[in-house]
């Protein structure tokens, strides 16, 4: 009777241990799920790592999330936010790392931290200001549609900036953020001119074009260009160049080369371009 009831007792253990592992392997959907954001700004990245929570019928500001008290500025672990080169984040320097974004939410107006502690996540009871790198403040407004489940994004993109958006239920929150774009770039420019490629030089006379810059120094950079081989989408920039600096016979001429060579290639597109260039010379 005893080696029956330790059989039984066996046969139990083994079947619980069989079950156990199965039982492990049961997934359910996060309430709040995580997302990542991320987005390319002139020359550099941001990305956003976050969980985001629903509203699901509950009043989100002032009741779900309290006005006037720190919040995570999302759910679950501490919502990051990693910037690729050094910026201004609502005005105030920052230094290309990953932060934590904290948040005090307000009906008129918010505050936003980032904060050098990774790992408080929603444990805001244990919040130290000396963990703070900078406090900024940012005007909320009111939207007239509803955001059901928190999100936070970029907005507002721009070669040297964008904004930080956070939308849930009615209220929207944008925070500026700004690089230096140009002062990479001139860096740049600088830089692989003791040595540049054709390719450098063609990239460094755009963009002297783009932004108004001398003109002279683009030509110069743009035939240096053109002596690693004729190609008509250099030589459209050439003309590009020449028609700008007013010279608008030898830009014609220029890009009736480039229309030419580009027939030759095959592209219709830059054939439009230079009949247009042509056309508005003309």
């Amino acid at each position: 009777m005893i080696n029956r009831i330790s059989l039984n007792v066996f046969l139990l253990l083994l079947l619980g241990a069989m079950i156990s592992p199965l039982n492990a392997q049961i997934r359910t959907p996060a309430p709040s799920p995580l997302a990542t954001v991320i987005q390319a700004v002139g020359l550099s990245e941001i990305k956003l790592e976050y969980s985001r929570p629903s509203a699901r019928g509950r009043k989100v500001f002032g009741e779900l999330v309290p006005y006037g008290k720190v919040w995570r500025t999302g759910a679950n672990a501490s919502t990051k936010i990693t910037f690729g080169t050094d910026v201004t984040f609502g005005g105030e320097a920052v230094k290309s790392g990953t932060y934590a974004l904290y948040s005090i939410p307000g009906e008129k107006e918010w505050t936003f931290m980032l904060y050098s502690d990774l790992t408080l996540g929603g444990n805001v009871a244990g919040y130290d200001e000396a963990n703070e790198i900078v406090r900024v403040t940012a005007k909320s407004s009111a939207l007239n549609h509803e955001v059901e489940t928190f999100t936070l994004g970029f907005d507002h993109l721009r070669d040297e900036s964008a904004h930080l958006v956070l939308s849930w239920a009615k209220t929207r929150v944008a925070v500026p953020i700004t690089w230096d774009t140009d002062g990479a770039v001139m860096a740049n420019i600088e830089r692989v001119m003791g040595g540049p490629t054709a390719g450098d030089y063609y990239q460094a006379a755009v963009y002297y074009y783009n932004t108004d810059r001398d003109l002279d120094k683009a030509l110069t950079w743009i035939n240096k260009a053109l002596e690693g081989g004729e190609r008509y989408w250099i030589v459209t920039w050439k003309a590009r160049i020449l028609g700008k600096m007013g010279h608008k016979a030898e830009a014609i001429a220029t890009a009736e080369r480039a229309k030419k060579l580009a027939e030759e290639g095959n592209n219709p597109d830059y054939v439009k371009i230079n009949e247009d260039l042509i056309a508005g010379w003309k």
